[in-house]
C-alpha cells in the first residue's frame, strides 16, 4: 500500500480515504449503472456572463458563460442542490441495490438526473458525452489532484469533453471544504443570502459550539470511528479526514491507532481481524454510514456484540464523505455532540 500522501492511491487506498470500508460484494452491492434522464429539481440561478472558478489543485477553469450542464460526483451534486443548483448527471453512489437514493445523494431526486455511474471503475463516457457538459466537479482524496470516482482508465476521455473542478477533502478540517463548496455554489449562481442557506450555516455553528462544550465536559469520553467488512474491521485515525480532524480540533477525545499500524491503510486506518476488535478501549463508536459497508445493525459478530459501547448502546453513525453543505454537515456534529453528553464511563 502506497502512503496517502503519494502521487498515487491503490483502489483499496482510495476507497478507504476518510474511513476504511468493505471491498469486494459489500461495494458491488452499491447498485448498478441504469441511467436515468432529465436534470436535477433544484434551480440553478440564472447568471450571465463569463464565468471562472480556481478550484484546489490551482486550476482556473473559465468559460464564456456559467456552466448550466453541470456533471458531479454525486455527494458533490447533493451539495450543490442544497444551494439551489441542479446537475444533470451524477457518478458515484446514487441507487441503493433496491432502488432507493444512497445516502450521499442527499435530498436530491435521483430520477431526474442521469446516472453515468454508480460503483467504483463505473463511468459511461457515452452518456456523459451526450449530456454535451460544460464542467465535470469531484472530490479529491489526495494531494495529487486525483479526481474522486472518475475511473483512471477513463480520465484522459472524460478530461477531453470538459474541463474539470476538484474541491479537496484531503487532510484538513471540515471547515474549509465547506467553505470551498459554498464559493463554488455561489460562483455557480446560487442565493447565499437566501434565508435557507443563512439559516442552515447558523445552526452550524451553533452545533460546532455545543460539540465544543460536550467534548470539554466530558474529555475522558473516548471515541472510535470505524467501518465494518466482512472480514475486517477497521479503525480510522483522525489525521487525514476532514470530519476528524474538525471533531478533534473541538476537543474529541479519539482512539489513534499508531502511524505504523495504519501503514496498510495507506495513514488512513488500521485493519483489525474480528476476532481483535476490541484492541483499542472504547466508550462511542461511530460507524461509516455508506452502503458499502456493513451497518452496526447487520453485524452478528460475537465480538462486536461484546464490546462494552456496543452493549451500552454507544453507537451512532458517522459520514467519512459528509455531504459538503452546512445543512448536511449540521447534523454530524449534533449526533455526535449528543453522544458525549448521554455518555457514560464504559471502557
Amino acid at each position: 500500500m502506497s502512503n496517502a500522501r503519494a502521487t498515487h492511491l491503490t483502489r483499496r487506498g482510495i476507497l478507504a480515504a476518510g474511513g476504511a470500508l468493505g471491498l469486494g460484494a459489500a461495494l458491488a452491492a452499491c447498485g448498478d449503472d441504469d441511467a436515468k434522464s432529465g436534470g436535477s429539481d433544484a434551480t440553478t440561478a440564472a447568471k450571465s456572463g463569463p464565468w471562472s472558478f480556481k478550484d484546489d489543485r490551482g486550476k482556473t477553469v473559465k468559460l464564456d458563460e456559467t456552466p448550466k450542464n453541470i456533471v458531479a460526483f454525486t455527494g458533490v451534486a447533493a451539495a450543490l442542490y442544497d444551494y439551489g443548483i441542479g446537475v444533470k448527471g451524477v457518478f458515484g453512489p446514487t441507487k441503493t441495490k433496491d432502488g432507493k437514493p444512497d445516502v450521499q445523494a442527499g435530498d436530491m431526486d435521483i430520477s431526474k438526473v442521469t446516472i453515468l455511474g454508480n460503483v467504483w471503475d463505473q463511468f459511461n463516457v457515452e452518456k456523459y458525452a451526450a449530456l454535451a457538459p460544460d464542467v465535470l466537479i469531484s472530490t479529491m482524496f489526495d494531494g495529487a489532484g486525483t479526481l474522486w470516482y472518475v475511473p483512471e482508465a477513463s480520465k484522459d476521455k472524460i478530461a477531453q469533453l470538459a474541463p474539470s473542478v476538484g474541491i479537496s477533502v484531503y487532510d484538513r478540517q471540515l471547515t474549509e471544504p465547506l467553505q470551498r463548496m459554498w464559493a463554488l455554489a455561489a460562483s455557480l449562481g446560487a442565493d447565499m443570502k437566501a434565508a435557507k442557506v443563512t439559516d442552515a450555516k447558523k445552526r452550524f455553528e451553533e452545533a460546532a459550539a455545543r460539540l465544543r462544550k460536550a467534548a470539554k465536559a466530558k474529555p475522558e469520553i473516548k471515541v472510535m470511528a470505524a467501518s465494518a467488512a466482512d472480514t475486517l474491521f477497521y479503525v480510522s485515525g483522525t489525521n487525514l479526514s476532514i470530519d476528524l480532524e474538525y471533531f478533534k480540533a473541538l476537543g474529541v477525545n479519539f482512539v489513534e491507532p499508531p502511524e505504523k499500524a495504519k501503514a496498510k491503510g495507506g495513514g488512513w486506518y488500521e485493519s483489525l481481524s474480528w476476532e481483535n476488535v476490541d484492541k483499542y478501549a472504547a466508550d462511542i463508536i461511530m460507524m461509516d454510514d455508506r452502503t458499502s459497508a456493513i451497518q452496526p445493525a447487520d453485524i452478528t459478530k460475537p465480538t462486536w456484540k461484546k464490546l462494552p459501547a456496543v452493549k451500552a448502546g454507544q453507537v451512532i453513525s458517522r459520514s467519512p464523505e459528509p455531504i459538503l453543505s452546512y445543512d448536511k454537515c449540521t447534523p454530524l456534529l449534533t449526533s455526535l455532540a449528543e453522544a458525549l453528553e448521554k455518555a457514560k464511563k464504559v471502557s
